[in-house]
């Protein structure tokens, strides 16, 4: 009798944790989602619907100029810095916070570049999976704050910090990374003086000369998080991620105060110059914050190493058991 009352009590609270789960799936397949939701590695609860899927829209055809171009660009405001095969492309913030997924083609590889600017995090990926072109959207949804992405050929589910496959066809695999920097425009300029810079398709679809996330950055606290912070260091502090083996991580405070930081084989250099994209509402006003080169090197040369500066409750939340050296 008692093993009976146990299983019946067992599978009762089954049923009622996977009502809210049941439940949460049959508000997305009414949004008209085809994505497999039998396959999944996370809990349904920690995807979070902001807006429609595509209300925030990705670039699909992106259109560039030469870096010599007369443009409007500050000198010091961020660009997402790009190099494959020679081809040297920047994406300015100003233009990716409207639009977070900019699928392109650089050097003859096929990536998709994104930036969160909930999680300040620039990434790009190749999109390319077992011989399968992909092209990326936004679902409108966030987990930890952090955007998920969808791929339009499946309606798969994908993570942005990590590139992972979290619901559907694709479920558990990881898109390989691809080096990028985030860096001042004049500094892109001066690398890479035949480089190209991405501009707007349409100059009035947005108000690109102005940040909509006016003093995110100085927050005590994240917007539209609902998930652990870190102790003994403020959620907002910005944090560097280096994404070699191991993992490694830095407060960009102490990478500022040593200058250069070379560990496991990895330099990491503090470049001052670079103005927040999350400070004031036009980027000529904003707060400096600086920026990081990081590298190890290969048969002699240099090469990047992929990171991020990112935010102490972003690693918190997605490398929970890494620790973030601040001295």
């Amino acid at each position: 009798m008692k093993r009976f009352i146990a299983t019946t009590l067992a599978a009762a609270a089954l049923a009622l944790a996977a009502a809210p789960a049941t439940a949460q799936v049959e508000r997305w397949v009414a949004e008209g989602w085809q994505t497999d939701f039998s396959q999944s590695e996370v809990d349904f609860a920690e995807i979070r619907t902001i807006i429609p899927a595509d209300n925030i829209p990705s670039i699909d055809d992106p259109v560039f100029v030469p870096v010599t171009a007369d443009l409007d660009l500050v000198d010091r405001e961020p660009v997402i810095g790009i190099e494959i095969n020679g081809d040297a492309r920047a994406y300015p913030l100003r233009i990716m916070m409207w639009h977070e997924i900019a699928n392109d083609t650089v050097g003859g590889v096929p990536v998709v570049v994104t930036f969160c600017p909930l999680c300040n995090t620039a990434i790009a990926f190749e999109r390319e999976v077992d011989g399968t072109l992909l092209d990326f959207g936004t679902t409108g949804k966030l987990r930890f704050s952090d955007l998920v992405m969808y791929d339009r050929q499946t309606e798969t589910w994908w993570q942005q910090f990590s590139g992972r496959a979290l619901v559907g066809d694709y479920v558990g695999t990881r898109l390989p990374l691809v080096p990028v920097r985030l860096m001042a425009w004049e500094e892109f300029r001066a690398d890479h003086p035949g480089g190209q810079v991405l501009v707007p398709n349409d100059e009035d679809m947005r108000q690109y000369w102005r940040n909509p996330y006016v003093g995110y950055d100085s927050a005590t606290a994240p917007f539209l998080y609902d998930g652990p912070l870190p102790d003994g260091m403020p959620a907002m502090q910005r944090v560097l991620l280096v994404r070699s083996d191991p993992l490694m991580a830095f407060t960009m405070a102490l990478v500022e105060e040593e200058g250069e930081i070379t560990e496991n084989g990895v330099t990491i250099r503090w470049n001052p110059g670079q103005l927040s994209a999350l400070d004031a509402v036009r980027f000529d006003e904003s707060r400096e914050v600086g920026g990081v080169e990081v590298v190890r090197v290969v048969d002699g040369e240099e090469v990047p190493v992929a990171h991020d500066v990112t935010f102490a409750f972003v690693l918190n939340a997605f490398e929970p058991f890494l620790e973030i050296r601040a001295e």
